[in-house]
């Protein structure tokens, strides 16, 4: 596809040799995205890069006004940790090239894990999270955490890209999979997704009892942003 291409633009010296790559695109649900940004106000990170292409719908988000790219990367330099932030929802025809972007820039970094997450429909009444990963060493950290691993199942989207090319070129993926009754965003699994996270990744942590204003507040932004990209995706995309 022409103009596919996912630029990444670094404005800050990054150094996370040996670290960790978090994926926080919003998808299936806003778990995933509640959880990183959970994290990223939590532990202190800074905004280090942004995420481009010609096929992002093209608009700014306006916070303390001050205009910023729908999706950014913030960075942890102390605890070799970055994430990937976005407040828009991907594209499914953008699914395997911001999976690609992702497993080239970790590789470049020299990351030595990614860890992405996604909710999952379950009628079973009480929470769980189980996990994914592409390799034995991916598996190994699953299990230090005390995170049982899915034996058998379906993930698609990003993470299931991230899995799939994870493990033909023995790069090591995590997936974090935590279970809701409902579509959408889900508080109770983004606070699930970010304590399993910080088990995972030395040194962050997640604030419960501010995660559920927060994570109100990331609902009403990304809502907001989705609606008002709806009528330059449908241009786009059709």
């Amino acid at each position: 596809m022409m103009g596919s291409e996912i630029t990444v633009r670094e404005i800050k010296p990054i150094n996370i040799d040996g670290g960790y790559l978090i994926d926080g695109f919003p998808y299936a649900g806003l778990a995933n995205a509640i959880a990183t940004e959970s994290m990223i106000n939590t532990v202190q990170f800074e905004m280090a890069g942004v995420l481009d292409s010609d096929l992002f719908p093209p608009l700014t988000i306006v916070k303390d006004g001050v205009p910023n790219f729908p999706a950014r990367i913030f960075v942890n330099s102390d605890l070799r940790v970055a994430i990937f932030s976005s407040y828009l929802t991907p594209h499914e025809s953008l699914h395997r090239q911001v999976a690609k972007t992702m497993l080239e820039w970790a590789n470049k970094h020299k990351c030595a894990y990614i860890i992405s997450s996604s909710a999952i429909r379950s009628e079973e009444q009480d929470s769980f999270i189980v996990g994914v990963g592409s390799t034995s060493d991916a598996k190994k950290k699953l299990k230090d955490a005390d995170i049982p691993l899915l034996s058998h199942g379906t993930i698609p989207g990003i993470p299931g890209i991230l899995l799939n090319e994870g493990a033909l070129s023995n790069t090591n993926v995590i997936v974090l999979l935590s279970n809701s009754k409902e579509r959408g965003p889900d508080f109770k699994a983004g606070a699930q997704i970010c304590m399993a996270m910080s088990k995972i990744v030395p040194g962050t942590a997640c604030d419960l009892k501010s995660l559920l204003q927060e994570a109100e507040i990331v609902e009403q932004s990304i809502k907001k942003t989705e609606e008002d990209a709806e009528p330059l995706k449908d241009a786009m995309y059709g």
